[in-house]
């Protein structure tokens, strides 16, 4: 567990550091959970249900000697199965059944809240050599890494409004941004275009595609094909320091699909997001003074609590973090959103 921040090597931007590794700083959460009480299961999600009221999540392996403690295994051979403790608020009923199911197997664990904290992605180009010089040069996050690069020559490959956006936060740092881009015109807004196209430090390289990462211990260049009008492919190198891949993120939400309300790309939406919806919704149809049919987030309103904000379209489910933000993707909003997850799932569970 620890998401992006695994893959990071400097973390700049988080509150209370100057500069920490990604790795420690999520080594140090951990530490903090569990001291609170946490338990920490390091398995991966097979499937879930959450058409009952004991929201089911099954793992691909038994987590037996998880969410046991040593005591109650060893009370398990003497005396035969007994609840773990993280079942123990469940009513009498509940906790025997739960128990008579992990005799010698168990791979799955019941609740009656969940909070859905899967992050998202960035899409790679899938070359060895961006793999190999990862956090060497290369990134996905201008926000995150851009400080490394002051004063440098940086490329930026994509064509959508989050690579327009990177190459202009690079510019407060770096001293040349080159786009790639793959086609002959932008698939990002105008106004975010127009704000390119006007910036004397960015360069724009149309039909272009990034076939290797030039450099060994640090990024040193990159190789580029370049299709002519003609469909004549030239290939070339370019002097860069530092390489931004920004061709889109994909939330690890796939499990959840179909179980809650997801959008088109598979980001969750929670309450909040789904008021932010309506309204993009309700000032579309004013801009063209039509009501039209109902679009899918508006049909599915009804599903929701306007109570929690961050609960999603089942009772006692909630998301936070990236696999809802498609907009920031900083682990300071992530861990904001979770905080809010958290105390709503406490007010839930209360109420």
């Amino acid at each position: 567990p620890g998401g992006q921040l695994i893959l990071t090597s400097e973390v700049e931007n988080y509150p209370g550091y100057e500069s920490i590794l990604g790795p420690e700083l999520i080594e140090k959460m951990r530490k903090q959970a569990a001291k609170f009480g946490a338990r920490i299961v390091d398995e991966n999600v097979a499937g879930v249900d959450f058409s009952q009221k004991n929201l089911k999540i099954t793992l691909n392996n038994s987590v037996i000697n998880k969410i046991y403690s040593r005591d109650q295994l060893a009370s398990r051979q003497k005396s035969g199965p007994v609840a773990p403790r993280s079942y123990s608020k469940f009513e009498d009923s509940q906790r025997r059944s739960l128990a008579q199911t992990t005799d010698s197997f168990v791979n799955f664990i019941a609740s009656r809240s969940v909070i859905i904290a899967t992050g998202a992605k960035a899409l790679w180009l899938g070359l060895e050599s961006e793999t190999r010089l990862r956090g060497k040069g290369v990134s996905a996050c201008a926000t995150c890494d851009g400080f490394f690069f002051r004063g440098k020559t940086v490329a930026v490959v994509g064509g959508g409004d989050t690579a327009l956006e990177e190459g202009l936060t690079l510019t407060k740092f770096a001293s040349k941004v080159i786009i790639i881009h793959r086609r002959d015109q932008f698939r990002a807004s105008k106004v975010m275009q127009e704000r390119v196209f006007r910036h004397p430090k960015i360069k724009v390289i149309w039909n272009a595609t990034v076939t290797e990462i030039l450099g060994q211990n640090k990024v040193e260049g990159i190789k580029i094909q370049v299709k002519s009008q003609k469909s004549k492919v030239k290939s070339d190198n370019l002097p860069v320091q530092g390489v931004f891949i920004a061709i889109g993120h994909q939330p690890d939400t796939e499990v959840f699909v179909g179980k809650v309300l997801t959008d088109q790309k598979g980001y969750i939406v929670n309450t909040a997001r789904l008021a932010l919806e309506l309204v993009k919704v309700k000032s579309q149809k004013s801009k063209v003074k039509s009501v039209g049919q109902s679009t899918e987030i508006e049909r599915a309103a009804h599903k929701f609590n306007p109570n929690y904000q961050t609960m999603t379209s089942v009772e006692g489910v909630f998301a936070a973090g990236d696999c809802v933000d498609y907009v920031y993707r900083q682990a300071a909003t992530a861990v904001g959103t979770g905080v809010a997850a958290a105390l709503e799932v406490e007010k839930w569970l209360e109420n």
